[in-house]
Formats: structure tokens, C-alpha cells, sequence
């Protein structure tokens, strides 16, 4: 069984084998953490983005969509807090030369505490077997109750630090920790400094005249500013939602993990506008209603997980991440916002312009609170294919790579083989190439032997393949394998459509 990050190093390599993920610009050596979306990768990309879509407008009466521009004015980065708070504390290895995020260090300390309380849970496990009781054991152990206590004691020190903006408390508490680079092993930190994370650039046909803006590090702003223009123009009432999809870019200063972290990405935004006071129900009801998203895409239950915040951020009053267990372990997919009415308030008072709705129900004026579901594109993207990839050994002795990658989302959905290149086959398997390929994203190949195609279809996740052979002339026939059984049965070519539609829909 390959480990977490041999398997890892297997997507990745997999990925760029098979046309899913490119390293951007590789014949100039790369660009550190961006990537480019291959013929194959930028099929599944595109259907992830369809299936939210569909999922969150076209369900929805009370959800419309919105593509708003990358370039924003500079004010607006102002309003939402992005120029003042959009920071990372960032630290240094003066042996290594690496950069790190001081938080991200703390909190992989605080995970490693955390995991030691549960190896001893499930050490007592195995030695009482059916008697254990692991509430007691939690509340009772003394080593349980030590690291417990200590990770309480972080908590209390460290997120008041952040707030207070005290980095040297925060380089204080990562020495007292003993915390140590990974590479040099050694603690010999430079102090903690802020670094903002967005891109800026000029606009402006001469630069001593330009204007400094930004590229956006998130979607939302671009919802926020067009609240009034798409509340009146589609007619909404509230409770309604406004849908976005689109890039966003972030200086990271550790970005790595290939698609985990990036310095361009892809978001796939909603914001929903409620009455005061009724935020902490639609929050409730969108992290029911995002979670059973994630499970519809037929990935267990156990690959995710709620993680609620400890630490808000300056506009939030609720939040919670949806994460996925990555090979890289547990990580932040999705995250569901209660965002008060802040981005609307400030907006308001730095534009000068009235960010209200009028309710005609409780005959009044006010600001709406927003609940946001924020997902990210990439990394969902990352997910699909992380638990799509496996290697399996055949009852032969052969072995072979597949993505099982749902039939709803899979790059190409059917392939059309002919058996051999000869005797009319191609003929007739363009024949009924062209009858499928404007309802389903189809693959033509008549080139080496059919189990060698069988297999190129298994590593790219296709779930059907048809054969055309030569008893397909006499009867009209076709052979149809399925992706994760391999097994065959034969239909008749009247039928394909119809027995496609029903498969593809799974």
C-alpha cells in the first residue's frame, strides 16, 4: 500500500501523463504554484463548475448568477478590509532560507497534540476492547487531560495575539513550543512580520500617471458592489442568493501542494442576502445543504468533515470549513460564512450610496446579513481526482491504473473503439461517433490493440467504451464495457442513447 505521499506524487505524475494538469510555462522551468488545465483536465473542470452551477442557480428560483470583472476599483479593497487586514504572518528559517506562515506552524503543533490524544484513545481502545468507554477516557487519562489542557493554553494566547497584531508574542510562542523548521531541523526564526497577499498593478497608458489596483483575492467584492443593480434589475426578494464563478489571485507566501495552493485559482462564490437576524438559520441551512452537495458527488461520507472556527475573520460572526481528506490529509475544501452585513455597511459608507433593501413585508429599510458558501474550484478539482485514482491488481496477474471518477463529471463520457482498423469498422464506428457527439462528450481511437485502449480509457476515468467488431454489420450490435467492473454486455445500436442517458446520469 503506498503511502500518503507516494500516492500524492502518483496523482500528480498521473495528472500531467494523462492531459489533466500542466506545470505553467515548463519549457521555461515553471512557475512556482501555477498550473495549466490540459485537454482532459479542462474537461472535468468544466463539468465540476457546470454541476455547481446547475445545482446552486438553475435549482434554485431565489439564486441568480453574476460575472463580474477581475480589475476593481481600488476603493473597493479599501471598504471590504483587504488593503488594511488581507495579511499572513510570515516567519523565516534563517538556516533553511524557507518561509513559513507562523499560524499555519502553531496550528500543525497544536494537530500534532491532538493526534497524540487520539493514538491514546485508540491504544486504550484496543486494550479494553468492547468495555472502553472513550468519553470517560478522554475526561479521565492524565495525558489526555495534559495535552488538552495545553492546546487550551495555545489557543488562549495565540488567537488574542493575532488580533492584537503582537508578533512578537507570536515568535515568543513558537520558541517557547520549541517548534523547529522541517528542513533544518533547527529554531533559528527571524521575527514575525505581516505580509499582504494581493497582487498589484498599474492601469493607465503611462505609468507616471497610473493608478495602482489589484488583482481581486476573492469573488465576493464583485457580488457585494452589484447588490442593488442585481436585486432590482432580476427583481429579487429576499432571502436570494447571487452566484459567481471565477479567478481570484493570492501572493501566497507557502504555496505548494500542487492544486491545494495556489496564486491563481478559481472560486465558485454564492452569497445570500437575509433579514438581520435570521443570518444563523440560513447559515445552519447552507451547511446542511452544502454538505449533502460534496456527498452527492459520490464521494464517502468519512472523506469529509466540519471544522468550525475558532478564530473569525473581521467580518464574520459564524464560520465553518467543509474538509476533505486529501492525501496530504485534511484540508479546507469549502468554507460557509455568516458575514453579518459588514462588506454591505462598508460599501455603504465608503461609496457614499445606500446598500439597503426595502421590505415590503415588515415595511422597512435595512442592510441585509449575508451568508456566503465559498468553494474552491481547484481544489475540489484535487479532490475528484484524488479519490478517483487507484491502482488495481486483475484476477489475470495484470494490473492497471483507473479513475473512477463519476460517470456525471468524467472528462469524456464514451468511447467509440473499433475493433480493428480494417473492414469497414471505422466506418461504422464513425457512423455512431457522430450520432452521440452532440449529446455526450465523446472519444475516437482506433490505434493498438483493444485492451490497450481499454486501459488508456481507465486511466482518463471514461466510464463506458463501445466496440464496434464485426458482428456488430451483421446485427446492429455493440459492445458496451463498463469503467469499474469491466464487464460486457452487448446492445443494440438504436439503444445506445437511451442506455447512456441512464448511465451518464449516475
Amino acid at each position: 500500500m503506498a503511502s500518503n505521499e507516494e500516492l500524492f506524487r502518483k496523482i500528480i505524475a498521473h495528472a500531467k501523463e494523462y492531459g489533466f494538469v500542466f506545470p505553467s510555462s515548463e519549457i521555461y522551468d515553471g512557475l512556482s504554484a501555477v498550473y495549466d488545465y490540459g485537454p482532459f483536465g479542462v474537461e472535468l473542470k468544466n463539468n465540476i463548475k457546470e454541476y455547481w452551477w446547475k445545482s446552486m442557480v438553475q435549482y434554485h428560483e431565489n439564486i441568480v448568477g453574476l460575472d463580474a470583472a477581475i480589475f476593481m476599483h481600488p476603493a473597493v479593497w479599501k471598504a471590504s478590509g483587504h488593503v488594511d487586514a488581507f495579511n499572513d504572518p510570515m516567519i523565516d528559517n534563517k538556516d533553511s532560507k524557507k518561509r513559513y506562515r507562523a499560524d499555519v506552524l502553531v496550528e500543525d503543533f497544536i494537530l500534532k497534540l491532538e493526534d497524540k490524544i487520539e493514538k491514546e484513545a485508540e491504544k486504550a481502545a484496543k486494550r479494553f476492547g468492547d468495555t472502553f468507554d472513550g468519553k470517560m477516557f478522554r475526561e479521565t487519562n492524565p495525558r489526555v487531560l495534559e495535552n488538552l489542557q495545553k492546546i487550551q493554553e495555545i489557543k488562549q494566547r495565540f488567537y488574542p495575539a493575532l488580533e492584537r497584531n503582537d508578533l512578537a508574542d507570536v515568535k515568543l510562542l513558537i520558541e517557547e513550543l520549541g517548534i523547529v523548521c522541517p528542513i533544518s531541523g533547527s529554531r533559528n526564526w527571524t521575527e514575525v512580520r505581516q505580509f499582504n497577499l494581493m497582487f498589484s498593478t498599474q492601469m493607465g497608458s503611462v505609468n507616471e500617471d497610473a493608478n495602482t489596483i489589484f488583482l481581486r483575492p476573492e469573488t465576493a467584492q464583485g457580488i457585494f458592489v452589484n447588490f442593488l443593480n442585481v436585486q432590482k434589475s432580476a427583481r429579487m426578494k429576499i432571502p436570494f442568493g447571487i452566484a459567481q464563478i471565477g479567478k481570484a489571485f493570492r501572493n501566497e507566501i507557502v504555496a505548494r501542494q500542487f492544486l491545494f495552493r495556489m496564486r491563481e485559482f478559481e472560486q465558485m462564490e454564492m452569497q445570500y442576502f437575509v433579514r438581520p437576524g435570521e443570518e444563523m438559520k440560513w447559515y445552519s441551512y447552507w451547511k446542511d445543504e452544502r454538505m449533502k452537495w460534496h456527498l452527492s458527488l459520490g464521494i464517502p461520507a468519512e472523506k469529509y468533515r466540519f471544522h468550525d472556527h475558532d478564530k473569525l475573520a473581521h467580518y464574520a460572526n459564524a464560520a465553518a470549513d467543509i474538509e476533505f481528506e486529501f492525501p496530504i490529509g485534511f484540508k479546507e475544501i469549502e468554507g460557509i460564512h455568516s458575514r453579518t452585513n459588514f462588506d454591505l455597511g462598508a460599501h455603504q459608507e465608503y461609496s457614499g450610496k445606500k446598500m439597503q433593501y426595502f421590505d415590503q413585508e415588515l415595511d422597512e429599510r435595512y442592510v441585509p446579513y449575508v451568508v456566503e458558501t465559498s468553494i474552491g474550484l481547484d481544489r475540489t478539482f484535487l479532490a475528484v481526482l484524488s479519490n478517483a485514482y487507484r491502482e488495481e491488481k486483475l484476477d489475470d496477474g495484470s494490473e492497471r491504473v483507473v479513475l473512477g471518477i463519476p460517470a456525471r463529471l468524467a472528462p469524456i463520457k464514451v468511447a467509440i473503439l473499433p475493433l480493428i482498423k480494417k473492414d469497414g469498422l471505422p466506418e461504422k464506428a464513425r457512423e455512431l461517433m457522430d450520432t452521440l457527439k452532440y449529446d455526450y462528450r465523446c472519444f475516437y481511437e482506433e490505434k493498438d490493440t483493444i485492451g490497450r485502449r481499454y486501459r488508456r480509457m481507465d486511466a482518463l476515468g471514461t466510464p463506458y467504451c463501445l466496440t464496434v467488431d464485426h458482428q456488430t454489420l451483421k446485427d446492429d450490435t455493440v459492445t458496451i464495457r463498463d469503467r469499474d467492473t469491466m464487464k460486457q454486455e452487448r446492445i443494440r445500436i438504436t439503444d445506445v442513447s437511451i442506455v447512456l442517458r441512464e448511465k451518464v446520469a449516475k
